[in-house]
């Protein structure tokens, strides 16, 4: 009895040992990732007091680092550079772009991060509304003579995703190529019934970064393609925030329609989108077709808006996206209107948004009064006060949901896309934005920002108001906002 008993105590002495030097080699591995003092610290506290529980949130969603799959996509743009040259014309073509100003700067910063320079667009057109898209989306297709290729975060097996579906099969039976590229988690609705149709009219389908358990890879719940793609013939591009779903659409959802802005684009810069798309669908299938169809001959004459179309995601550290929202609220003089469904600023942004406040410039931010994230509502909140404090004014949006993401600055330059203001837009999925650097189309931005202010209610510091159970549990969320 007393043999068994000192055998127990020296296995349990033993898988204590073999837990915390595992601890301590995570730990490690922490540090070396080299993130953000907070967030590094966070994690260790995580695994530290947390043990069992943290180790399994570091498993699902820790890790950061996509080692092979980066060297996959460095594949990937080097043989599009090389069988390609899709941005040739585009070097030529911004020769008229603004020598000076913050246009310019703006412009250097994200071709020194690696983006592509500004090009001028035929046309470039807000649509405003979920249907708005849709209705754009199945004119493009149906004009399409040789290719579509899509890339969705969220599409989902009801009445839109559907019909979009059924004019991709035909359009496949047709002889177009079709492309449909689906994120894992946000598109975990669809099946493979539902996509058999297409395949078996002979479009092509392909996942995402897919979770693989077998291979003991569930950490890759962070690295999603949040991106929002539609080309068309090389021709005819669109980006934004909407997805693929009845959410976004009043015909379907009444006055619950998401609020969403969208961009359609014709010219130029849609070649740098069919890049980014060709990179990613590289990255998923370790194949990507090359024809000159992909990327037409550029106009000879562009005198429509500029834009610059740019990108991010954890497989570079340049954080183009996140510089570039740094640099225009810093460069700001005048206003500065910034719309996003989940807002939870790193340091650098706060402090940016603060300091642009105390300037003098006018700082308006909009965002949901209930996400679909309560956690991500809890830490936005813990914000609000510092901001307000400073002279920026918070407005929440509601009933329905806000999902736009826009920029204005000085109402000269503006930013539509799929990225958020937090650090999962930021460092953990992929991303793609416009700047649009046209007044005419910031101004119409400005006046949908001003109209989305009926729906929306101006956020009052609660001060002394606010209960106990509200501070502690937004103060606690704020804690894992360098996670989320």
């Amino acid at each position: 009895m007393m043999q068994s008993a000192l055998i127990t105590e020296h296995l349990t002495a033993l898988l204590s040992l073999a837990w915390l030097l595992w601890i301590v080699l995570l730990g490690v591995g922490l540090i070396l990732e080299r993130r953000s003092p907070a967030a590094t610290l966070a994690w260790l506290l995580a695994l530290l007091f947390m043990p069992y529980f943290g180790f399994l949130v570091y498993l699902l969603i820790g890790p950061r680092r996509l080692y092979r799959r980066r060297l996959r996509y460095g594949r990937a743009r080097a043989r599009l550079i090389q069988s390609t040259h899709p941005l040739r014309c585009a070097h030529a073509a911004a020769a008229g772009f603004p020598d000076t100003g913050l246009e310019r700067q703006l412009a250097t910063l994200l071709e020194r991060t690696g983006q592509g320079p500004p090009t001028a667009a035929r046309t470039a057109t807000l649509l405003e509304s979920g249907d708005a898209c849709y209705a754009a989306l199945e004119t493009a297709i149906a004009a399409a003579s040789y290719h579509v290729h899509l890339e969705y975060y969220l599409w989902r097996p009801d009445r839109i995703g559907t019909r979009l579906r059924d004019q991709l099969i035909a359009k496949a039976e047709a002889g177009v190529q079709v492309r449909l590229l689906l994120d894992t988690i946000g598109s975990d609705r669809i099946n493979q019934r539902f996509l058999q149709p297409l395949r078996a009219a002979g479009g092509k389908t392909a996942w995402f970064n897919p979770l693989s358990l077998r291979r003991l890879r569930p950490n890759y719940i962070n690295f999603r393609t949040h991106r929002k793609i539609v080309v068309c013939d090389g021709r005819i591009g669109f980006t934004g925030g909407i997805n693929i779903s009845d959410q976004h659409s009043s015909q379907s959802s009444g006055a619950d329609a998401w609020r969403d802005t969208h961009l359609q684009i014709e010219g130029e810069p849609v070649h740098r989108l069919q890049f980014i798309f060709l990179e990613d669908w590289y990255f998923a299938t370790n194949h990507a077709p090359f024809e000159p169809s992909f990327f037409p001959p550029c106009p000879e004459s562009a005198t429509g808006s500029w834009l610059q179309i740019a990108e991010s995601g954890p497989d570079n550290s340049h954080q183009a996206i996140a510089r570039l929202y740094f640099a225009a609220i810093a460069g700001a003089q005048r206003r500065i209107a910034l719309a996003t469904p989940y807002f939870v600023p790193n340091e650098a942004l706060t402090t940016a948004l603060i300091t642009a406040a105390l300037r003098g410039v006018e700082v308006r931010i909009l965002t949901p009064k209930h996400s679909d994230s309560r956690l991500v509502t809890a830490a936005a909140r813990s914000y609000y006060d510092e901001l307000t404090s400073a002279g920026v004014h918070i407005y929440q949006y509601g009933p329905a949901m806000l999902h736009a993401k826009l920029l204005s600055i000085d109402d000269q330059i503006a930013v539509v896309g799929s990225a958020n203001f937090d650090n999962r837009s930021l460092a953990l999925n992929f991303e793609a934005i416009a700047v649009l650097y046209d007044a005419k189309l910031a101004a119409q931005l400005i006046r949908s920002f001003d109209a989305d202010l009926n729906s929306a209610s101006r956020y009052v510091k609660p001060g002394r108001r606010a209960t106990f159970g509200q501070r502690f549990s937004e103060s606690a969320a704020r804690l894992l906002s360098p996670l989320l």
